[in-house]
């Protein structure tokens, strides 16, 4: 999963030389550095490509490989460097650059730095080339999970896992993720690599939908595991993978006696109960959920849900409108925002929702876990999660 790159980039260093050299004698230099670089003698490129540097700084292309070349030599504090001098001199598009900042900072441990430039990476578009993509989105994955950003998390892993297929990285990677703890491979207790490796397991089967090794490994978890903290709940989300409601509800009852106060859990009841039309058992599920996480944009959407059933349009739209402050981006939000404000007359309200949701309907949807995508505006559809 955490491929060797080869060299991406451009770069540039500090320093004017204080004579003007001879144009051949840089020319000479850059030749000599490339020849170094494409032959993989990476050290050597490194020196040369300094050494050009030194004489013409502005040289942003210089900066860019110098960079990568440093990187792939695991030398990241010097390659840290060399890409912010190609950000802060390149006259060319440097979007992929903060991918790798924030890889040289994931490597020096500088967590929230990494995590700020992955952002800006993201915001930007995720650019690059297809191996710096799968390398820096991983590792973006284990800064969410370090943040708590878990269902994100595992979207992103998720797609590793069916890109790639089962490995011990990714098993670990969203073996943290699933069990809803906030670290990353580097810095969590070593008593705990067992469990973390089995829900692992469980999830990259589960993702690939591969669902008899899945509980196979969530089984293993459960006998040895079953009292800690959203074990039940990860066999409860392979449950719900399969639509097995039933057994998805009673591991997620299992998780409420070993932790209480999971949300996740109680969100995942109300939905079910929803679906079952029991709302006397969604909605208190559903109003705990939200009161225990009132910034979980899922726990306000699902009492947003519950209470649109009950016929409780004005609190339904509060909820929903808490839940679209916390997650502008989630077309399902949008599409049960315009249903709620129908119910309620508000006619220009619902119309400015169901226009932006049909802008999101046909992205990836990463709120919360799997459910079913709404298709269709909210008058052509009479229901939908």
């Amino acid at each position: 999963m955490i491929l060797a790159l080869s060299s991406l980039l451009f770069f540039l260093q500090a320093g004017l030389p204080k004579a003007s050299p001879p144009p051949a004698v840089f020319e000479q230099l850059a030749r000599q550095a490339e020849k170094a670089r494409t032959s993989d003698r990476l050290a050597d490129a490194i020196r040369l490509y300094r050494e050009g540097l030194k004489l013409r700084p502005s040289w942003s292309q210089g900066w860019w490989w110098l960079g990568s070349a440093c990187y792939d030599q695991d030398r990241f504090p010097e390659a840290l460097e060399a890409f912010k001098r190609f950000i802060a001199i390149s006259k060319t598009d440097v979007a992929p650059a903060y991918a790798f900042l924030g890889l040289c900072e994931y490597e020096t441990r500088d967590y929230k730095q990494a995590s700020e430039h992955f952002r800006i990476w993201v915001r930007k578009g995720l650019p690059g080339n297809a191996q710096l993509i799968d390398v820096a989105s991983f590792h973006w994955a284990l800064l969410l999970t370090r943040e708590g950003n878990f269902v994100q998390a595992l979207f992103l892993l998720e797609e590793k896992a069916k890109k790639y297929g089962p490995s011990s990285l990714l098993a670990e990677a969203m073996g943290l993720a699933s069990l809803r703890m906030k670290n990353v491979p580097e810095d969590y207790p070593p008593k705990r690599r067992e469990m973390v490796w089995l829900a692992g397991q469980a999830s990259v089967y589960g993702s690939l939908h591969d669902f008899d090794r899945a509980h196979e490994f969530a089984s293993r978890l459960i006998a040895h595991y079953g009292t800690q903290p959203n074990v039940h709940y990860l066999q409860g989300t392979i449950y719900s993978f399969e639509k097995k409601s039933v057994e998805a509800a009673e591991e997620f009852r299992q998780e409420l006696r070993v932790s209480p106060d999971n949300a996740q859990a109680m969100i995942q009841l109300a939905f079910i109960a929803l679906e079952d039309a029991r709302l006397e058992d969604a909605m208190p599920m559903a109003k705990q959920a939200a009161a225990l996480e009132p910034k979980d944009a899922l726990a306000h959407y699902a009492l947003g849900r519950v209470l649109m059933a009950a016929e409780d349009f004005r609190q339904s739209a509060g909820e929903l409108e808490l839940a679209k402050e916390l997650a502008p981006a989630s077309a399902k939000v949008r599409y049960q925002l315009a249903r709620v404000y129908r119910r309620l007359g508000r006619k220009e309200d619902a119309e400015r929702e169901s226009a932006v949701f049909e802008t999101l309907k046909d992205k990836v949807e990463v709120l919360a876990a799997p459910e079913e995508k709404p298709t269709g505006t909210p008058e052509q559809k009479g229901k939908t999660k």
